[in-house]
């Protein structure tokens, strides 16, 4: 950030929603727009799948991202108001998050690799479910699980597609990770577990050639996996900005209480 007397440098991104684009085109004219490596905050303007994107870019250069809501989803956004923007950011509440990092070997023998903020997902490709063994920590801690798919989520993840396989939801201070199963058949009753962050998880397909899996980190999506092991890279930290009392943490707490 500058120095107190300064005002921070903005930069502005915005998704290709008309909204957002009108927006981001409002936003420019009234404040002094700066380029992405020069700036001292990032205001992203979109849903939660832009503020993702936001992040993901901000990884070769680490500045805060202030989200303003001009999407469809917004748990990661801050309301969308034009008026005394630099104020809101610099009184912002911050949250920082650790990614994921997702390693797949396929069936072809080919390793890759990618980052994930909120999640990494495995899932079935075709009609018949998938079998999955998972080992945490090189111990063996389920021989079997039929399912559609499993997830490991990050705590910033735990509130998406976590919470709709009926995930917990897990405030960002935790340092857990949750292991959640999609639509599970086998064993039926198993409802995941919460793990430590500094935890390794490793799921081993079975029987990949005739029930394929895909692995998903995030965006970045990998066919046919073999095995994948994911780990929390806690010597990456992101930052995203809330407005002062609209922590992430109070958005964590008040959506545990909806109906």
């Amino acid at each position: 950030m500058t120095s107190a007397a300064s005002p921070p440098r903005l930069a502005f991104r915005a998704s290709d929603r008309p909204e957002a684009q009108e927006a981001l085109a409002r936003l420019s004219a009234m404040y002094e727009s700066h380029p992405r490596e020069d700036a001292d905050v990032i205001v992203a303007l979109g849903g939660d799948g832009f503020m993702l994107e936001t992040l993901h870019e901000t990884l070769d250069h680490p500045a805060p991202v202030f989200g303003m809501n001009r999407g469809s989803v917004g748990f990661l956004m801050n309301d969308y108001q034009e008026d005394g923007l630099i104020e809101r950011v610099v009184n912002a509440g911050r949250a920082i998050i650790h990614p994921l990092q997702m390693d797949v070997w396929t069936e072809a023998g080919e390793h890759q690799t990618a980052l994930a903020i909120n999640e990494v997902s495995l899932l079935r490709q075709t009609r018949q479910s998938a079998k999955l063994r998972i080992s945490v920590d090189d111990r063996v801690r389920l021989d079997e699980l039929s399912c559609d798919g499993c997830m490991v989520a990050t705590p910033a993840g735990s509130t998406a597609y976590n919470l709709s396989a009926h995930g917990p939801i897990i405030p960002l201070d935790a340092q857990v990770l949750a292991l959640t199963p999609i639509s599970a058949f086998r064993p039926r009753r198993w409802r995941g577990a919460l793990l430590p962050h500094r935890a390794r998880v490793r799921f081993d397909v079975i029987e990949g050639d005739k029930r394929p899996v895909s692995a998903v980190a995030d965006s970045t999506e990998v066919r046919r996996a073999r095995v994948v092991e994911v780990r929390e890279r806690r010597d990456i930290a992101l930052t995203m900005l809330f407005d002062a009392g609209r922590s992430f943490e109070e958005r964590v707490l008040a959506e545990q209480f909806e109906g």
